[in-house]
């Protein structure tokens, strides 16, 4: 049985999906305009440029699958059809708190844990994983505040 206590230094190794939307712009006049399925691609691959050359501090980015079918759906929100492009990340981390902000996306779909098969947590270990979800819910709560107040 593979078990690990998180201060052993260890690295956690997750499988995270991650659904990049696209919305589709209607043509003007003589212009044609950009299906949705092109948008979501183009956004994950922009996303996918910035996973592999931005450093994320105890993230270790093992493997990137895009080979997912992008899909679309209607979008209750818009009244649209949105396309969805999905992506597969494993991931290597030195602890839970630096998998909350891949949590914390709009576009996280689903983890899940390859290694080890159980964890042990110290209160404090508790202690930190908490408080690093409280950070990143208060700093989503700013950047929600910042973009419905600049409107």
């Amino acid at each position: 049985m593979d078990r690990m206590d998180i201060n052993e230094g260890r690295k956690l190794r997750v499988k995270i999906r991650l659904d990049f939307k696209g919305v589709g712009r209607p043509g003007r006049f003589l212009f044609k305009g950009r299906p949705a399925e092109k948008s979501a691609e183009e956004i994950r691959e922009q996303q996918v440029a910035l996973l592999r050359n931005v450093p994320v501090q105890g993230i270790h980015v093992d493997e990137i699958d895009m080979s997912a079918e992008v899909y679309t759906i209607y979008d209750d929100a818009s009244g649209a059809e949105a396309a969805y492009a999905p992506l597969m990340l494993t991931i290597s981390a030195d602890n839970l708190e630096s998998l909350i902000s891949f949590m914390a996306r709009d576009d996280f779909r689903k983890i899940e844990v390859l290694e080890p098969s159980q964890l042990n947590l110290t209160r404090h270990d508790i202690e930190r994983l908490i408080f690093g979800m409280y950070e990143e819910i208060k700093n989503f709560r700013l950047r929600l505040e910042r973009k419905y107040n600049t409107r």
